[in-house]
């Protein structure tokens, strides 16, 4: 990954599409993310800022985040000072990787105000900070930093602002320091003397500077312009730049803008971490419920052995009533012959009863392993399927939107399993809604996320003649075509999403079956998304996250 203060430059530049704009809206989804709505040059733009500490970054995004029903504090703040204000400058502070981005707006009583929005992307060091632009107070930030943790500075409400230490390296764009590669040199030292440089563009200079020696300036201008936002894939890794780069070998994607480019890189890895942040706690009771439903399934198959046994209990029975005169109270045990196999048998008998309460018992006892037997079968196929209910619950968690979690929940309340958590707002009942795709001829796909989705579009949304699709024998979403001839391109790529919104998303040529909605039933007393299906055939696709991206529908 890289983004350093060279990428910083290149996001700068190309967020200046934005200067003039005026801020519509602003939300905040979470602790560590604000968007921004902005109308500028007639289009309307959604600037993401997160100070998340893998995920940090600020570019324009095409993605919809979902916002919590109570904006917090923060938010209000921004609102406050910032919306329906116009956008005066985005600057860069030198090569760090620290955005400034000044607003005009108006306060209470109409007065013009100049705000300051600074955005640090520094690992899990990074801040988002309001501050006044006359006197650089700040008026508040997304995380606070008193003087307790940092003796340096002070990142509170009422503080003067005061940037990161300096670094005190050389900016390469004011430098004509090619004497500097005059020797070979590595990474590391090209990282430790030029400011901005990460060791991903480092690497990249000296593979350029060893083909031309002239290569310095020609790169960093080429960074700066974001000539080539390239995303590459090699080995179990992934980078990103501005530009291409030569020095690694793999799959390589590239993009028309740096915002595009991000959204590829982050926003999955983005999305999965705010549902973390949603349902943390379900994650942690579906895992739960799924290991002691597994014990369960050990002391019952412990059971369901032991009750395999009655056939000797009977056995037992009918050998002692056969031979009831050759023994006598008092005996605790008798070796009789058994006249299916002519082989002798020693019983264990009770010496303080009758040789015939004996042979009773052990009839008591087949009876009583007969019927628990009955009993441990029903059990353990009832605790198998909720195996089955509560682990595929888990891969419907695990590849979630946010909005999808609550619909879970509520499956869950419905089901008896979880109580719903109080609200004081009653919310007005809503219709699942399956997340919508077009293939790239124009047809329209819909995917269930969760099994309210899936009955609703399987049952309700989806006709007849329409190709419904499912993951062979894998927990996963149902997909629906919404058509009855879809052409092969179409086909192909809904069962490609089909096997990226299932519990093989990681794995290659899945195998994907598909027939007619008129083909699939829900049998009587199952399960929410439980379906079985007729005259189906199968397709085997690989999943591929970036095709999904480009097929959802904005």
């Amino acid at each position: 990954m890289a983004f350093d203060g060279l990428f910083t430059r290149a996001m700068a530049l190309e967020l200046q599409q934005l200067v003039t704009g005026r801020i519509t809206k602003i939300h905040q989804p979470n602790a560590m993310e604000v968007m921004l709505h902005i109308r500028a040059n007639g289009a309307n733009h959604k600037l993401i800022i997160s100070i998340h500490p893998s995920y940090a970054r600020i570019h324009v995004t095409e993605q919809t985040i979902d916002n919590p029903a109570e904006p917090p504090m923060f938010c209000m703040l921004l609102r406050k000072h910032l919306e329906g204000g116009f956008i005066h400058s985005i600057t860069q502070d030198g090569t760090e990787r620290i955005l400034h981005i000044t607003v005009e707006s108006k306060n209470e009583i109409g007065d013009p105000i100049m705000r300051k929005l600074i955005i640090e992307i520094m690992g899990r060091h990074s801040n988002c900070i309001l501050v006044d632009a006359d006197n650089d107070k700040i008026l508040d930030s997304l995380k606070h930093l008193p003087p307790s943790l940092n003796s340096y500075r002070t990142v509170l409400p009422g503080q003067t602002y005061i940037a990161p230490p300096a670094q005190h390296k050389v900016n390469p764009y004011e430098s004509t320091e090619e004497h500097f590669f005059a020797e070979p040199k590595n990474a590391k030292e090209v990282v430790a003397h030029f400011a901005g440089f990460s060791p991903l563009h480092a690497e990249e200079l000296l593979a350029r500077l060893a083909q031309n020696s002239s290569a310095f300036q020609p790169f960093l201008q080429e960074l700066a312009r974001a000539a080539n936002p390239t995303y590459v894939e090699t080995g179990g890794k992934a980078a990103f730049s501005p530009t291409n780069l030569t020095h690694l070998q793999g799959h390589v994607t590239t993009y028309p803008t740096l915002g595009a480019l991000l959204d590829r890189v982050f926003f999955a890895r983005a999305e999965r971490d705010r549902v973390k942040q949603q349902a943390g706690d379900l994650e942690r009771w579906l895992s739960n419920e799924v290991d002691k439903l597994k014990l369960k399934t050990k002391k019952l198959e412990k059971d369901y052995e032991q009750a395999s046994k009655l056939d000797q209990l009977q056995l037992y029975g009918e050998l002692l009533m056969a031979n009831i005169y050759q023994f006598e109270k008092g005996q605790d045990s008798v070796t009789v012959e058994n006249y299916y196999n002519g082989e002798t048998v020693t019983i264990a008998i009770n010496p303080r009863k009758t040789p015939i309460d004996n042979a009773q018992h052990y009839f008591q006892r087949y009876n009583k392993a007969k019927n628990a037997l009955v009993m441990i079968e029903e059990q353990l196929a009832k605790t198998r399927t909720d195996i089955d209910y509560f682990e595929m619950l888990a891969q419907q968690v695990a590849q979630a939107a946010p909005s999808d979690i609550e619909e879970i929940r509520e499956e869950l309340a419905e089901q008896g399993f979880l109580r719903l958590r109080a609200s004081k707002k009653k919310k007005k009942p809503t219709k699942p809604m399956p997340e919508q795709f077009v293939s790239s001829t124009g047809m329209t796909i819909s995917v269930g996320k969760n099994n309210k989705q899936n009955d609703f579009l399987t049952f309700k949304l989806a006709k007849k003649n329409d190709i419904w699709l499912h993951t062979k024998d894998i927990p996963g979403s149902h997909v629906v075509i919404h058509n009855e001839s879809p052409d092969e391109t179409t086909l192909h790529e809904a069962a490609m999403l089909s096997a990226y919104f299932s519990k093989a998303r990681e794995s290659a040529s899945v195998p994907v079956d598909y027939t007619e909605i008129r083909q699939v039933k829900k049998p009587n007393g199952s399960k929410p998304g439980f379906v079985i299906y007729f005259e189906q055939k199968t397709l085997y696709v690989t999943p591929d996250e970036e095709l999904v991206l480009k097929l959802k529908k904005k």
